[in-house]
């Protein structure tokens, strides 16, 4: 366990008792700081209390005896409308402050001297491929026998990472929630993915989106920062941070346009990653026998994770190799199985409509299952990479509204059940049914992952 500064009579509140809170509380009282526990959900608190903790309801707080506020991810703080707890505590003059911000200020320890090698931090934020990224640097790293951690909204809470060892990296996931109220965002390296309209209502806007993304580079000032400029905002931010047209502190990737007369910069073009450094090219890498990074969107994954790998010294052809044998992750176009010559791809994270795209224009022969709780009122973008799509079947409680906005043929299936028996009685040798839904899933599912196991759960009936 991480352990936090000595926090002895210092009292906090934390409001959220997932898996980020309660590890949060365990690390807060193992050092000595007094500890009351919020949450709207009563099974949580129930946990809470049967581990030892003080749980309260908003209207028992005394806020002249809280120190700081940590919030969880799933806390809005400002929009579409603060809790009433967060509100309170801006009322009474309370810090506010999360898992990762603590986990910033207290990761460092006296041992920290001690090291040959100080360790280090890389955090990955962004719209699309956060996960795939961060866990191909972890991957990677394992594959050259460094020792690195994964956490953050993959893997464990960060306060669930062992101390940290000489030369050691962990590896940070952070979403839009964590970054937007963190006060410490301190990494070594930090990577931007990519921009896409996402979590909009919970941000205000897109300016406000964005502007959460943007904090991990502009409040701690990374040593390195790596940006996806394929989408304006990450050229506009890559802009913003660097000094001069040479500056190696930004590193630029992209998986649609070469970069060749930029100071440092990673791209991939024809299944093939190169490196720029001023100019001249570095080194070139194979990703066409990457199994699990097929497609445009995975070979921005792949610049991204090599990119934060290289400022860590790591060689080229060793990131070659262990991006060979990379498995890929769960619901992240993810091969299922193969039935009768149709091979069935579980994308369920691609749960807004650039993903799905990306994922769509990766296979040529495709039976789509698609719908759910719509993140964008408009979903005609679709409509661009649908060429490759023999049919779609639409599932969800608004199929009605999703299907009127695409431009294949379709049915509306509803559930996932009939979706999957359609798609393969009507699928050919060589053909994919894959799960690319452009949309959220909790008009049906607790989570992207509930949904991506009921594809797979329904394709086994098939077997």
């Amino acid at each position: 366990m991480i352990s936090t500064q000595n926090l002895k009579n210092t009292c906090y509140a934390i409001l959220g008792l997932g898996r980020s809170g309660l590890s949060v509380a365990k690390a807060l009282k193992a050092n000595g700081a007094k500890i009351l526990c919020l949450d709207d959900n009563i099974d949580n608190l129930k946990i809470a209390e049967d581990l030892g903790f003080t749980c309260t309801v908003p209207d028992k707080i005394h806020w002249n005896e809280i120190d700081v506020l940590l919030v969880s991810p799933g806390v809005p703080h400002h929009y579409p409308k603060p809790h009433v707890v967060v509100s309170a505590a801006i009322e009474n003059g309370v810090a506010i402050d999360n898992d990762i911000g603590l986990f910033f200020r207290s990761v460092s320890s006296a041992d920290w001297e001690k090291f040959e090698s100080i360790p280090k931090i890389i955090a990955v934020t962004g719209s699309n491929g956060k996960s795939t990224t961060s866990a191909l640097i972890h991957h990677i790293l394992q594959f050259e026998n460094r020792p690195s951690q994964l956490a953050g909204n993959i893997g464990k809470g960060v306060f669930e990472l062992e101390p940290l060892t000489d030369g050691e990296t962990v590896i940070l996931e952070l979403s839009s929630y964590q970054t937007e109220v963190a006060n410490s965002l301190t990494p070594d390296v930090a990577v931007f993915t990519n921009f896409t309209p996402d979590h909009l209502e919970r941000h205000g806007g897109i300016g406000g989106y964005y502007a959460a993304k943007k904090r991990l580079f502009t409040s701690g000032c990374p040593d390195r920062s790596v940006i996806g400029v394929d989408e304006f905002e990450g050229k506009l931010l890559a802009q913003e941070l660097a000094d001069h047209l040479h500056d190696d502190r930004v590193i630029r990737v992209s998986s649609s346009s070469k970069i060749t007369n930029l100071g440092w910069a990673v791209f991939a073009n024809k299944g093939f990653l190169s490196e720029y450094r001023r100019g001249k090219q570095v080194a070139s890498l194979d990703l066409r026998n990457c199994k699990a990074l097929q497609g445009s969107h995975n070979h921005q994954n792949a610049c991204a994770a090599y990119a934060a790998v290289r400022t860590l010294g790591v060689r080229p052809r060793s990131v070659e190799k262990a991006l060979k044998s990379f498995t890929g992750l769960a619901h992240r176009s993810q091969l299922v199985t193969k039935i009768s010559g149709v091979v069935f791809i579980n994308d369920s994270k691609a749960t807004n409509v650039d993903s799905a795209m990306k994922s769509l224009e990766t296979f040529p022969k495709v039976r789509w299952i698609c719908g759910g709780e719509q993140k964008e009122p408009d979903i005609s973008r679709l409509n661009n990479v649908l060429t490759n799509v023999k049919k779609a079947y639409v599932i969800g409680t608004n199929s009605a509204k999703f299907s009127s906005q695409i431009s294949c043929e379709f049915e509306i299936c509803n559930t996932m059940d009939v979706a999957v028996k359609k798609a393969f009685s009507e699928a050919k040798g060589g053909e994919t049914v894959l799960l690319a839904p452009a949309a959220a899933s909790f008009d049906q599912y607790s989570s992207f992952e509930e949904r991506g196991k009921a594809f797979e759960h329904e394709i086994k009936k098939l077997m």
